[in-house]
């Protein structure tokens, strides 16, 4: 499949690393204001979102057992793998939830400050 045939989910989850990609090259000192604001679209994408993003993404898994021909190229039980890979979905899920509120308080710390040239 090639890349302008990929499902919606894998081009907006590549959307996303490009974007975080480009964050972390990013190295310059920014202030409070423009800190807050990328914190804020961080725990927007990062933290429920993301959470809910990572549990439909389990259950979708889980449900793709029954409705496709899934099968493991070593001819062992797919399901095995998937129910494995739903439980770390799953945590990760919760984790992303607890990253969002840590980023929610990061943000609260910084949201009464300001700067000068």
């Amino acid at each position: 499949m090639s890349e302008d045939q990929d499902p919606i989910v894998v081009q907006e989850a590549d959307a996303i690393y490009e974007s975080v990609r480009a964050i972390c090259h990013d190295s310059r000192t920014h202030p409070a204001p423009t800190v807050y604001r990328v914190l804020g679209n961080l725990k927007g994408a990062a933290g429920p979102m993301l959470a809910q993003a990572l549990n439909q993404l389990a259950d979708g898994l889980e449900r793709s057992l029954t409705e496709y021909d899934v099968y493991e190229d070593d001819g062992s039980d797919p399901a095995l793998k998937v129910t494995g890979a739903a439980e770390h979905l799953r945590l990760a899920a919760h984790l992303a939830a607890e990253l969002g509120e840590h980023l929610s308080e990061a943000q609260n710390a910084i949201a009464q400050q300001g700067y000068r040239n």
